[in-house]
């Protein structure tokens, strides 16, 4: 397992991808609701990229098979990762602007590396200890600036932050027990997985009777689905099995950093020096978790 000194470049490829269609995808959450409950926004919209995922490994000639002693962790990861996730982030992200929403959610970083140094044992050094500082200081200036939406919907808030603790936990559980199938395969059954409890939450507690939407809340579902939600979660899978636990999720903290700009384009929310300071402790964070030092560089 390579350390934070030895980064794949192919790593660095997937946070790119990550980082632009997870950070963009933020805004679209109240666009995909406006019409449809959560529940049903987002059964359709897991049953789709699960079923995606899986089309797109058996075409490339993959076995589908997981193997038996691995089902009670991947049915563990997929309920703290994807049900918890799916659910109570885009609730977040309708009830506090969808910027915001995402700063808590990827509190995830800050609670994975605490974890799996409490839990699993993993030693933070002292890059490490220096990259989540600034990582919990961006989150904090981002944070800063929705004080008044957290204050009038307290609830939005809660969401946000157990939204980013069961994805540690889930990415967790997956860094202690490793399920030996490739990384398209994991996501698309934990994907597909996610999408049967959700499916039975829509059909109980979705509102009103059943329509077609508009072409407009079609398309920004299927987007969601196959781009943030299929090509995202197998990126993100892939980074999980290359790199350490504590940097894997602090490689993904770019993402609100996108998502509050992305969110200031489409909904007009808050971009100012708060925002901004922000981005330069992320992109602080990352360095000293992801750009090798020129020593190390040079003697190994």
């Amino acid at each position: 397992m390579p350390t934070h000194a030895h980064v794949p470049a192919r790593a660095l490829v997937l946070l790119a991808i990550l980082t632009l269609v997870w950070g963009t995808n933020w805004p679209l959450f109240p666009l995909a609701t406006r019409e449809v409950s959560v529940w049903t926004f987002r059964a359709v919209a897991l049953t789709l990229a699960g079923t995606t995922l899986l089309g797109v490994a058996r075409a490339r000639g993959l076995s589908l098979a997981i193997p038996r002693a691995h089902w009670g962790t991947l049915l563990a990861a997929t309920f703290s990762y994807l049900v918890v996730w799916n659910i109570a982030v885009t609730y977040a992200a309708i009830l506090i602007p969808s910027g915001q929403a995402a700063i808590l959610g990827f509190t995830m970083p800050l609670w994975m590396a605490l974890i799996s140094w409490a839990v699993l044992g993993e030693p933070l050094s002292p890059r490490m200890r220096w990259a989540i500082a600034l990582g919990a200081l961006a989150v904090g200036l981002l944070a800063a600036g929705g004080a008044k939406a957290y204050a009038q919907a307290p609830l939005g808030f809660a969401l946000g932050l157990l939204s980013g603790l069961g994805w540690a936990i889930g990415t967790l559980i997956l860094k202690r027990r490793p399920i030996p199938v490739p990384a398209l395969v994991l996501t698309g059954w934990q994907v597909l997985l996610a999408a049967v409890p959700t499916v039975i939450g829509a059909l109980l507690l979705g509102q009103g009777p059943w329509f077609w939407p508009s072409w407009t809340s079609v398309l920004v579902i299927g987007y969601i689905a196959l781009m943030p939600m299929s090509l995202g979660n197998a990126a993100w899978f892939a980074i999980v099995g290359m790199l350490p636990a504590n940097v894997a999720g602090l490689s993904s903290i770019l993402v609100p950093v996108v998502a509050v700009i992305s969110g200031a384009i489409v909904h007009g929310e808050p971009l100012g020096l708060l925002q901004w300071g922000a981005v330069v402790c992320c992109v602080g964070g990352l360095s000293l978790a992801l750009v090798r030092p020129r020593a190390q560089a040079s003697g190994g």
